[in-house]
């Protein structure tokens, strides 16, 4: 479990940007060159776990997870980027291999120029959550 997988879960289930993005253009990776549009890319950019001596059944891991819309306009993709912020920011809870989730917002990157004349901006996030360890030490 990731926070990119917290976050893709997240937008996957706010009903109001899956009639916008469908689910099979909510991606991990990379956007293959000719996906349909919009799309969203989700990945981490950046993972740190809290060390301890002891950490016990679980390890409080915190990542910064990049959510990037690939839209055929400047308008679509704004409105697409705060639904994405409706669907994630300020959201708690557990999800299947993660508990005591937290998501916060981290930032909003700067319009680029996307492939094939597309417009791309990225909203940056902050999972933090507890995973189990494998070590359970």
């Amino acid at each position: 479990m990731t926070g990119a997988d917290i976050v893709g879960a997240l937008l996957r289930d706010y009903a109001a940007l899956v009639e916008e993005v469908p689910i099979e253009r909510i991606k991990g990776g990379r956007l293959p060159a000719n996906i349909a549009l919009p799309a969203l890319l989700v990945r981490t950019i950046s993972s740190a776990e809290r060390q301890r001596l002891r950490r016990g059944d679980t390890t409080r891991t915190n990542d910064r997870v990049s959510v990037t819309v690939r839209a055929s306009s400047w308008d679509e993709q704004i409105r697409i980027l705060d639904l994405v912020v409706e669907a994630c920011a300020d959201r708690t809870g557990s999800i299947e291999g993660a508990t005591n989730y937290a998501v916060l917002t981290a930032g909003r990157g700067p319009d680029m120029d996307g492939p094939g004349d597309s417009f791309e901006q990225a909203q940056d996030f902050r999972a933090s959550f507890d995973k189990p360890n494998p070590r359970g030490d």
